[in-house]
């Protein structure tokens, strides 16, 4: 290790070591026995200097849903005891997870456990310690790489999970695609969630076209020859993680799109009605049928939230960044700035 760079002012080795996985109690580096929670000087770190201008520009509004199906704002309709598994829409590059981990460690004191590709792990991506990179912060903030065994072991911790089925594909998604899910036919999570009794909380968030336009997919890439070759030479060595599955779910090339910065306009969260596996656990593991039966209606609960979401968000007067700004210069801290009523 660089001795002279970990002296350096801002670099904390503790940090460097929990960004880098590199703290292990025993041969190899274990997710969830050997995570170790951020300290108050990294999320501070976080919140006020890595995404402080993502944080102001979006100013998110999170709503939950009541066991009477009130939506009200904030998180108070996601249970207080795990294990919880949050399954929702992946939005553009994965531009809702710093909004969500921040709001539950914000209102709810857990922290979010996120399931993130496996390549987010490896040394392809890994920075110097003279570049703190988003890589590193997401291990800092639990992120930990998608498998059945991790899954496993945070739901055994009744962990708060977080979960996208679509995985890639809806995180590097085309032109024309946003708010479009791309999950596979086999009910993968709703097994692993009944053998701990956890909790599903099907979630939606929109608001990825109110600050950015894609202007480059992946069809306009694999359009350029060089480029194309470029692409496949580069994801012959990338983890697939849906070998096993069919149609555009399956297809899971890493890419970098070319996005247009907007004016920013608002993020919209809403956490639907919980859904209990306890007392359901022996009819799901054994009947297919009625597991799939549940993973369809989960997926058709986000596609509803999301169309919910997509027409109310028209009734809110803060939608548009200038709004909010004045509001702030007058009223409240961003996380308090009103919005529609749900």
């Amino acid at each position: 290790m660089n001795i002279k760079m970990v002296q350096e002012d801002g670099i904390n080795l503790l940090t460097v070591i929990k960004g880098t996985s590199t703290y292990r109690r025993s041969r190899r580096h274990d997710y969830t026995s050997d995570f170790i929670p951020p300290t108050m000087t990294e999320y501070r770190n976080a919140v006020n200097q890595q995404y402080k201008l993502f944080n102001f520009a979006t100013s998110s509004v999170m709503l939950s849903t009541l066991e009477d199906g009130k939506i009200v704002r904030g998180l108070a309709g996601v249970p207080n005891e795990g294990p919880i598994l949050l399954i929702g829409y992946h939005m553009l590059m994965g531009l809702e997870l710093a909004p969500i981990v921040e709001a539950f460690l914000r209102e709810k004191k857990v922290m979010v456990r996120g399931m993130a590709h496996p390549i987010l792990f490896t040394k392809t991506v890994e920075t110097s310690l003279q570049e703190f990179s988003h890589f590193d912060h997401l291990r800092i903030f639990g992120a930990s790489p998608v498998s059945p065994s991790n899954l496993y072991k945070l739901l055994s911790t009744k962990s708060y999970v977080l979960l996208y089925p679509g995985g890639v594909r809806e995180a590097l998604h085309r032109k024309g695609e946003e708010y479009k899910l791309f999950w596979p036919d086999q009910p993968e999570f709703v097994r692993m969630a009944a053998r701990f009794g956890a909790t599903i909380v099907p979630f939606g968030v929109v608001g990825e076209d109110d600050i950015a336009e894609l202007v480059i997919d992946y069809n306009d890439l694999m359009g350029i020859p060089f480029v194309r070759d470029w692409l496949k030479e580069s994801n012959q060595n990338v983890i697939r993680l849906r070998n096993d599955s069919s149609g555009e779910v399956a297809n899971q090339d890493m890419f970098y799109p070319g996005i247009f910065p907007k004016i920013p306009g608002r993020f919209y969260y809403l956490f639907g009605k919980p859904i209990e596996t306890r007392g359901r656990e022996k009819i799901l593991l054994k009947d297919r049928e009625k597991a799939n039966k549940l993973y369809l209606h989960i997926k058709s609960e986000v596609e509803g939230i999301m169309s919910y979401l997509v027409k109310k968000r028209e009734e809110d007067p803060y939608r548009d960044v200038i709004q909010r700004t004045i509001y702030r210069a007058f009223s409240a801290p961003a996380d308090q700035v009103p919005t529609f009523t749900p």
